[in-house]
């Protein structure tokens, strides 16, 4: 996809921008994709988290960012996983001031020049999804199988909690400051369903999701952090999470009084 060039002050009144990259082991990859997201958007700034990769991944971004001001290193102790990583992340930027906060991946399956069209689509939006499963999104250099799990998952996730998102899983997502303040108390630090989660409690909250076409990447460089566990741990919590909201729109429909109070309403 070729994407129109960015001028320096195009989303100034969004405020200030930042895009978070969590890293462990991703030495070959992150001075690229850096790179490219300062060229893609030259006024967002960087927040590059690294979990103490042992292939100095963390030294090649403070080394980036002692040449370039719109750069930050945030030192973890220890691989504690993606959304122990975001949250990490998030509540470092909004201590800091930003108003518009990014998530994005450090292997180069999320294209940074695809940035503008998230940052536009969140002037009318609380979060922006870059959805590969809307008409217009797609996959590069995945196998069918794989294709398979993630639409399955994405279906199954939106029949057990009722959101009508296309791509809940994917992980390429813009945020509004408000929109993290107000969901964060809901999250947790465990496993790799930071990305669902961080979609239902917007969701719960009432807020604006819009999801836009992105051209979603096989890394080529590296080794991928998601394996078969995962996806089963994903559909595991997903159901739990299911049944309990479905448990609990069956109790609120069943609870005495609702109906004349519901007909009341109307008057």
């Amino acid at each position: 996809m070729t994407e129109q060039p960015v001028s320096p002050d195009r989303f100034d009144d969004l405020g200030k921008i930042l895009v978070i990259i969590p890293t462990y082991n991703e030495a070959d990859n992150i001075g690229m994709i850096v790179t490219r997201l300062r060229e893609a958007v030259p006024e967002a700034h960087v927040l590059v988290t690294d979990d103490n990769s042992p292939d100095g991944t963390g030294a090649i971004a403070d080394d980036m960012a002692a040449h370039d001001d719109h750069i930050h290193v945030l030192h973890r102790q220890g691989k504690e996983g993606l959304s122990a990583a975001y949250l990490a992340s998030f509540r470092w930027g909004l201590d800091q001031g930003y108003d518009v906060l990014v998530e994005h991946d450090a292997d180069g399956s999320h294209q940074p020049e695809q940035l503008p069209r998230l940052l536009e689509a969140l002037r009318g939006a609380d979060m922006v999804k870059g959805s590969r499963w809307v008409p217009g999104g797609s996959v590069v250099n995945w196998p069918k199988s794989r294709e398979v799990l993630s639409r399955g998952g994405g279906l199954w996730t939106r029949l057990m909690l009722g959101m009508p998102i296309k791509d809940v899983t994917g992980g390429f997502n813009a945020f509004r400051a408000s929109t993290l303040r107000a969901i964060l108390g809901d999250l947790d630090s465990k496993g790799y369903g930071i990305q669902r989660d961080l979609t239902w409690a917007t969701h719960q909250r009432g807020m604006k999701i819009v999801e836009v076409p992105i051209e979603f990447k096989e890394r080529e460089r590296g080794n991928s952090k998601l394996g078969k566990d995962v996806f089963v741990e994903a559909i595991m919590s997903t159901t739990k999470m299911g049944l309990a909201h479905r448990g609990q729109q069956l109790r609120s429909a069943l609870r005495p009084g609702r109906s004349g109070q519901d007909s009341g309403k109307g008057q």
